[in-house]
Order: C-alpha cells, then structure tokens, then sequence
C-alpha cells in the first residue's frame, strides 16, 4: 500500500480535497467493489508517481454516505478530479492506468 494516498472522511474532505494546493483525484470506492480493486494497484502507483504534484485521495462511500450523497456518487469507482477547490472532471467505473493519467494530467 502507497504512503502517498490519502485515505479521507468527511472531516477532512475540505482540507484534503477542497483547500489543496496541489490538484487532486478522488476515488469514490468501496473494499466489497471488484473494480475498485482493478484500478487500486494502478491509483498505488500513481500516488507515489505524482508525489508533489498532485494528490490522489481515496474515499470509503461506506464509511462516508454523506460525502456520497454531496457529490451524487452512483456507481462506484467514481473518479473526480479537482484543482483550486473545485470539481473539473467526473467519471464512473474501472480504467486502466493510462486513463487514470490522462485524468490527471488533465488538472496538472
């Protein structure tokens, strides 16, 4: 497991995800979601790939349902991303790592 993901909740969503400096990708999972834990390995990488450039936070919708609900997560793996507190992309469903880049390097 990568130390550079962040694992968030609803008390910290503003801090880690809106007040950021750096831009930020968002993934609504779940740990009983088998394309959640496709894309995982790749977020892993990822995180420790864009370490100082940008985020990747990783938010449990089971344990956050309010956070769910604020942001009309459906389906899961929902992927956002943000850049200066606000959401500039939105996707739903597994991708492989190439998409999980470009969706990246889309905010950077």
């Amino acid at each position: 497991m990568s130390n550079a993901i962040i694992y968030s909740n609803s008390a910290n969503f503003g801090k880690d995800v809106l007040q950021s400096d750096e831009p930020v990708l968002v993934d609504f999972y779940a740990d009983w979601c088998p394309p959640c834990q496709m894309i995982a390995p790749s977020l892993e990488l990822l995180a420790d790939e864009y370490q100082g450039k940008a985020k990747i936070v990783k938010i449990n919708i089971d344990e956050n349902p309010e956070l769910s609900a604020i942001y009309a997560v459906r389906n899961i793996p929902t992927l956002m991303t943000f850049k200066n507190g606000q959401m500039t992309h939105r996707s739903a469903g597994a991708m492989p790592k190439s998409g999980l880049v470009n969706l990246i390097n889309q905010v950077l």
